[in-house]
């Protein structure tokens, strides 16, 4: 079986942790590599830049922290700087050699702007993408599959979105029933002690 590697993109948002653990449950295999890409923003400042490369490492720690969690994962951690538009991104997966690439999709998903900015993606991102998404309306797990095929390019890219919600179950009530009086004759309680009118009827026969 050929070793797979899977590059997660590591951002500081929720989506970015669910594309991870999604991508342990059901996509990860025996051997597979995961590499966890953090791409920060350029600067010309050697203390700025320090800080953000430390930032970082420190934030695709903690998602490493969530690999350690499921036996025998390989990972493996990429910070650098580079462009926030998904250039950067689609050097590195191709410099790695991906297989496939998932990424948390949001507002400000490199994925809307890469898709803005460069003509030929399939240069860029010459593997399967896989963005994870969550859903606006409240629904069960949905997958849509299409095929992305680019002008002046004979790649076509394999593009899945997969929403993930919670399954929400509604309030069950208790349907009201009806009293019933005596609805069987067997199912009543006797009581052990005597009652009073008889205690009081033996005491007065006594006098």
């Amino acid at each position: 079986m050929d070793v797979r590697k899977i590059v997660v993109v590591v951002e500081d948002v929720d989506i970015a942790r669910t594309a991870l653990q999604w991508t342990l449950h059901n996509l990860l295999r025996y051997g597979d590599i995961i590499s966890l890409l953090h791409i920060f923003s350029i600067t010309r400042s050697n203390k700025k830049l320090r800080l953000l490369r430390l930032k970082g490492f420190q934030l695709a720690l903690s998602f490493q922290e969530i690999c350690n969690n499921f036996i025998n994962t390989k990972t493996e951690i990429v910070v650098t700087q580079g462009d926030q538009d998904g250039g950067k991104i689609g050097a590195m997966v191709r410099e790695i050699g991906a297989t496939t690439l998932v990424a948390g999709l949001h507002d400000h998903s490199f994925l809307y702007r890469l898709a803005m900015n460069y003509n030929n993606i399939a240069s860029n991102l010459n593997c399967k993408v896989v963005a994870i998404k969550q859903p606006t309306p409240p629904m069960a797990t949905s997958i849509r599959t299409r095929t992305i095929s680019f002008q002046d390019s004979s790649t076509n890219m394999d593009f899945s979105q997969i929403e993930i919600d919670a399954l929400s179950f509604p309030e069950l009530i208790p349907p009201k029933i009806p009293y019933k009086v005596c609805p069987d004759p067997h199912s009543i309680i006797w009581r052990s002690g005597r009652s009073r009118r008889s205690m009081v009827k033996k005491k007065l026969n006594s006098e």
